[in-house]
């Protein structure tokens, strides 16, 4: 089995010129390398994701019975062994520099998160056989994977939906964050925002649990809640649509506490290891998504890469729990953190 350390090394050859795989992944470098892996304009939103983590502090507490942690989550009629699952992630070539194929990354990730007993999302974007591509990987695991549509006309969006429920997916959804994309706009696929009445219309359209992905504010949470959607994913999109946006931990708090316990929280932004995922669970998630470190480890060392990558950080998560007492993930709450 390959180390983690070969795995960045390797993905830090595989990726030169568009990702320089840093010791701290903070968006610095990177700045405004879109397309590629920086944020846009002046990198802000990407590097807020990771300021706004990093303005936390664990409580360690050693008093107590908590032996073995259990980072289980139930989620979809199903049980995962962590709460750290995969973003979706696309443009192996006009991101990532091309190492990887479309399919060959996609795969990697479905694939290597799986391994883990976590689940990989897949993505859609301006190249036509991206989002097939991630349907067919989630096909190939029997359906463990959730397809997410870029906000494109609802013709088009109904029809991906259809091309998901026939992958056998657990799940489907939008990333309605990715209204501004740049990448999308250069080649000619028109997306745009979407009003709450077509939200309800595509929440309509299928029985498959519905997840809208790229919520930021306490209000928008709540229309999410009201159009029937399953899951929300907490997200500014890595800091690639819209410079200057918050950090994703800067708004959690506010949008758990107006729907909690009514829809599924996914936090996705700046969450670089188990700790981070740590602190995410603290301010309210139920569950977090990882981008960067999971593209390391596709392209790295491929699916067992991304495999590796998941269960150092849920190590480090548990270790993290056991030294706060938490003896599972309902237990993690905001008296982890300082």
């Amino acid at each position: 089995m390959i180390s983690e350390k070969i795995v960045k090394e390797n993905a830090r050859e595989k990726m030169k010129g568009y990702c320089r795989v840093c010791p701290r992944c903070d968006g610095k470098a990177c700045a405004g390398e879109v397309p590629g892996m920086g944020g846009l304009l002046t990198g802000a939103a990407f590097i807020n994701n990771i300021e706004a983590l990093a303005m936390y502090n664990i409580n360690m507490r050693t008093i107590h019975q908590v032996d073995c942690p259990d980072t289980s989550v139930k989620l979809f009629n199903k049980t995962f062994n962590t709460p750290i699952f995969v973003a979706p992630l696309t443009g192996a070539s006009y991101n990532m520099g091309g190492a990887l194929s479309e399919s060959e990354m996609v795969n990697c990730l479905v694939e290597g998160a799986e391994a883990a007993a976590s689940f990989s999302f897949t993505g859609d974007g301006a190249d036509n056989d991206i989002y097939g591509a991630g349907v067919d990987a989630v096909r190939a695991v029997g359906g463990l994977g959730v397809p997410i549509i870029k906000p494109r006309a609802l013709d088009e969006v109904e029809r991906r939906i259809r091309e998901a429920e026939e992958s056998g997916a657990m799940a489907v959804g939008i990333d309605i964050d990715g209204a501004g994309l740049v990448t999308m706009a250069l080649k000619g696929h028109p997306v745009a925002p979407k009003t709450f009445y077509q939200l309800r219309e595509l929440v309509k359209m299928t029985d498959l649990p519905f997840i809208l992905k790229g919520v930021m504010t306490a209000q928008e949470a709540e229309m999410a809640v009201e159009v029937g959607a399953a899951a929300i994913v907490v997200s500014n999109h890595g800091g690639r649509v819209l410079d200057c946006t918050p950090g994703v931990a800067d708004v959690l708090p506010e949008v758990v506490e107006r729907v909690k316990g009514e829809i599924f929280v996914f936090a996705d932004g700046g969450v670089r290891n188990g700790v981070d995922a740590l602190k995410m669970l603290a301010l309210g998630a139920n569950a977090v998504l990882i981008g960067r470190p999971a593209l390391w480890g596709a392209f790295g060392g491929g699916a067992e890469g991304v495999k590796i990558v998941i269960e150092k950080m849920t190590e480090q998560l548990k270790h993290g729990m056991l030294m706060t007492g938490c003896a599972n993930i309902r237990a993690v709450d905001y008296h982890v953190i300082y």
